[in-house]
């Protein structure tokens, strides 16, 4: 078998091949490609094209210490769960019956699933200091547990606590009766981070007392500051230690069938919760 490729004529002009129109005779020391000046990067000898140095960068960031594959130090996720919450915020004061079209009412759940999960991206309208103190308990937890789990386990983390902080509300409605209280906040997600870390953090060795005090002061204050829900609290805290508990104690060569394992469970048993309470009420 023949290959009909043929290799460049010494004496054909060298052009950089991400701008074909520009001419260069000084060549990457890793791959020998001609490069512009735009496309040169200063290396330990030599220069690099743009496209090998994005190849190392990929090649050296850091792994997941509980997931599969490199993960970059930029935490995409949480920066994404913050402007998103800032985004609905904005709308929140802008836009009339916003608040009351995506709030989480356990009365409304069963006809209107999705507010099981919006709700965890509104705050109150009326105090500022609710998103302020959400957003900064999340980038104080949510970088590192985006590190150390793998993006695709942290958003499913975070996602499945703010679930199981709103099933957690439907459940104390059937108590209590409260089945037209609008409850907001990323609480309830947030709280399954702090329940997530405290198992990652024990798993690696790392002392927890800072989590812990935190946890423990919210929790108190949940109880003794009249309109918190600490229900969605307790839900959310709940959820997050055990999946966080089935993340970073999983076999390192089951870690994925764990993983999906438990967060499937986790879905499936917070819906039938959910289901069975509205059934018993005759909801649904």
């Amino acid at each position: 078998m023949t290959d009909s490729t043929q290799a460049p004529s010494p004496d054909e002009t060298p052009v950089c091949p991400r701008h074909r129109d520009r001419v260069s005779y000084v060549r990457c020391q890793r791959c020998g490609r001609p490069t512009c000046p735009e496309c040169q990067r200063p290396a330990p000898v030599g220069i690099q094209c743009v496209d090998c140095v994005a190849a190392g960068a990929r090649a050296t960031a850091p792994r997941a210490t509980f997931g599969e594959g490199r993960v970059s130090q930029r935490p995409t996720v949480t920066l994404t769960v913050i402007g998103l919450c800032a985004l609905a915020y904005v709308a929140q004061l802008t836009v009339p019956g916003f608040t009351g079209q995506w709030a989480f009412f356990a009365v409304l759940g069963a006809d209107e699933p999705w507010r099981f999960l919006t709700a965890a991206f509104l705050h109150s309208p009326s105090g500022f200091m609710h998103i302020v103190l959400n957003m900064v308990a999340l980038w104080a937890v949510g970088p590192y547990l985006e590190t150390s789990l793998g993006r695709a386990r942290y958003i499913t983390l975070y996602l499945l606590s703010a679930l199981g902080g709103s099933t957690a509300m439907v459940v104390w409605a059937d108590l209590s009766g409260a089945w037209f209280t609008a409850v907001v906040g990323a609480s309830g997600a947030v709280f399954g981070l702090f329940g997530a870390v405290l198992v990652v953090l024990r798993r690696t060795g790392r002392s927890a007392r800072g989590i812990i005090a935190v946890v423990a002061l919210n929790t108190v204050i949940g109880f003794l500051v009249p309109g918190i829900a600490w229900q969605a609290h307790l839900g959310g805290l709940v959820v997050g230690a055990l999946l966080g508990t089935a993340y970073a104690y999983a076999p390192r060569h089951r870690r994925r069938t764990v993983s999906i394992t438990a967060s499937v469970t986790a879905g499936v048993v917070l819906v039938l919760v959910a289901v069975g309470v509205y059934a018993s009420v005759g909801l649904i």
